[in-house]
């Protein structure tokens, strides 16, 4: 696997025996490191997250790609609040941009 910014991968003792039993985590990738490793390892930055997905510590890793494994993104978004105004009486209005006539430069 090759991993990417926003993947959320699940990293165990396959990856790294530092990651095996209770030490494994769950990990949300910001960045690749693109500094020279051996063949198949790969420096990731991110965040280690709890089990509500709140980010809980900013770490850097060294891991095995074959060892890491994709943990697919929930598909639904029903659950989460919408930040739309709701009820009778709500208005929203588009501030209007104006539209300045064009000027040739000379």
């Amino acid at each position: 696997m090759v991993p990417k910014p926003g993947d959320v991968l699940h990293v165990g003792n396959d990856a790294s025996v530092q990651f095996s039993g209770d030490r494994a985590l769950i990990f949300r990738v910001i960045k690749v490191c693109d500094r020279p490793t051996y063949e198949g390892w790969v420096w990731l930055t991110g965040y280690s997250i709890d089990r509500a997905g709140n980010a809980v510590d900013r770490r850097e890793i060294y891991v095995q790609r074959a060892g890491l494994r994709l943990i697919p993104a929930a598909t639904s978004t029903a659950a989460r609040p919408s930040s739309a105004p709701s009820g009778r009486g709500s208005t929203v209005r588009k501030a209007r941009t104006p539209v300045l006539p064009s000027r040739r430069l000379q």
